[in-house]
């Protein structure tokens, strides 16, 4: 009996010995979860659409960009998950004076090619972008810098032409992405489809229309990355991106049809993420269209959408009714700011006042996205009931921004993604003229009261003076209907139970440089 006695004691002890040497290694093993463990592995990406560029200084939308911003191509500062502003490549700066800025930048990182980071490559960096030769549309973005001083191999100063509030936001953005002294003097015309920065991945390949790879930085100066390989695949059908990620043949998805919430957050194997955005959905017109340059042509159809069943029937209320084309989360966003009712009556009164013919043709412009399509259909119902003709045409993304930056598209839906948070990065490259065209601004508006307010809440280093001048320029562009604002953005992303460490930021870049892979 004692010999039975011992025995079943040494049994137990042997029992809670291997129960705790069990849960101390799958509570030691980095990121795990519920007894899984990371595998590296190639993570994969579902795009609705291709890129457009990969060269910083030529991107003009934010799907093309979220490719390399954080991945390939790093800044000297960044946010960080709270939209505060963080050093990166400069580990601190100064501002000398209301001109002056000054950075120390880490020492001993290289870029993808071998070439050093230091203060010359920040400005050839600068150079490049600034060169009217270069031709980038990014240009009048940093045209407040007027000089780039090296001080020292790790220290840089930039010198502008004047005060300049948010200059710490737009060096955070693509636009601020360090590029390498080697690839712009050797292979700057390959820039556009081979990008070269000191990120956490190094670009690999990239197939026109199917997909886009990056592979990890085993040699980068930060935390290398838990995954082998990034994918970003071109999958233009909603319901088969869906399909992917609940198979498991793929990891996220970057954009999520409304329609598919209730799938998703009812799945054993998917998970919806959402963010509140900085963007903003609207309706805009050509303004130098024969048309539409009539005020009250434009103002007429302003009346006529009805903007909160767009967000109700089309949305499922996801994101919220916007009143400019700022969203509340952007410094300088004004809630005071009105845009047009929905009137039927008045808008027919201002057509028959323009002269405008019951029939009469209008071309509706809209990329194939699945939500936009079904808005576009709502605006053809709501225009036919004041007697406008509407024929929607709808192209693939990459299409439709090269449309609109032909200047003869009519009217279009789109939205400006706010790269920065500030109000800057809205309304200079929404509406101010030299940002006509590539830059953003796809209206053709240009109001020399509207670009002298723009430019003074640059330059305005007081944040209550700043909000009041950008109100009376957003009221500014509502009153002359240069747009409808439609719909403050929330991002959606589902992803698959197999990803950890994955979230979206608010400007709706894919995070991914802590994402692992685990089973």
């Amino acid at each position: 009996m004692k010999k039975m006695k011992l025995f079943l004691f040494m049994a137990l002890i042997t029992v809670l010995i291997l129960q705790a040497c069990s849960t101390a290694s799958n509570n030691s093993t980095e990121g795990s979860k519920e007894g899984s463990k990371s595998v590296g592995g190639e993570l994969v990406v579902l795009r609705a659409a291709d890129a457009t560029s990969l060269d910083p200084h030529f991107i003009t939308d934010i799907p093309s960009a979220n490719i390399i911003h954080g991945k390939v191509y790093e800044t000297l500062v960044a946010f960080d998950r709270d939209r505060k502003i963080v050093p990166l490549l400069a580990k601190e700066w100064e501002q000398k004076d209301e001109v002056t800025w000054t950075f120390t930048l880490n020492e001993g990182i290289k870029f993808h090619d071998g070439a050093d980071f230091n203060a010359e490559a920040v400005k050839a960096t600068f150079d490049r972008i600034l060169d009217p030769a270069t031709g980038s549309p990014q240009r009048d973005k940093l045209s407040m810098i007027s000089e780039v001083v090296v001080d020292d191999e790790y220290v840089v100063t930039l010198k502008l032409k004047e005060p300049y509030a948010p200059l710490l936001s737009i060096l955070a953005s693509q636009e601020g992405s360090m590029m390498s002294p080697k690839a712009i003097d050797e292979a700057a015309d390959e820039l556009a489809t081979h990008p070269v920065g000191t990120g956490p991945f190094v670009f690999e390949t990239w197939k026109s229309g199917q997909e886009i790879t990056l592979i990890s930085n085993k040699d980068y100066w930060g935390t290398v990355p838990k995954v082998d390989k990034v994918t970003f695949k071109v999958v233009p059908e909603d319901s088969t991106r869906l399909a992917m990620i609940e198979s498991g043949e793929a990891h996220i998805a970057e954009q999520v049809p409304v329609t598919e919430i209730d799938r998703i957050e009812n799945s054993s194997t998917m998970n919806l993420f959402r963010a509140e955005g900085l963007a903003v959905e609207f309706i805009g017109f050509n303004v130098k269209d024969t048309l539409l340059s009539d005020v009250k042509v434009r103002q007429a159809i302003s009346y006529a959408v009805d903007r909160e069943a767009i967000i109700s029937g089309i949305y499922d209320n996801v994101g919220t009714l916007a009143n400019s084309a700022m969203s509340p989360k952007i410094i300088g966003y004004s809630s005071e700011t009105k845009p047009y009712d929905y009137d039927v009556v008045k808008a027919k009164e201002l057509l028959k006042e323009a002269g405008v013919q019951e029939g009469t043709k209008v071309k509706l412009l809209t990329s194939d996205r699945k939500e936009r399509i079904n808005m576009a259909e709502v605006i053809q119902s709501q225009l036919k009931g004041i007697g406008l003709d509407v024929d929607i045409q709808v192209m693939e993304y990459g299409a439709f921004i090269s449309e609109i930056t032909k200047e003869q598209h009519q009217i279009f839906i789109s939205g400006w993604g706010n790269a920065t948070g500030d109000a800057d990065y809205n309304q200079y490259n929404l509406f101010h003229t030299a940002s006509m065209g590539p830059p953003g601004n796809h209206f053709y508006y240009s109001n020399p009261e509207v670009d002298k307010l723009i430019e003074q809440g640059r330059s305005e280093a007081n944040q209550e003076a700043r909000n009041e001048i950008y109100k009376k320029a957003m009221q500014i562009e509502l009153d002359e209907a240069v747009y409808i604002p439609v719909r403050n953005y929330e991002h959606l992303a589902v992803y698959s139970n197999a990803v950890k460490g994955f979230w979206l930021d608010a400007s709706n870049y894919t995070m991914i440089s802590g994402v692992e892979i685990v089973e």
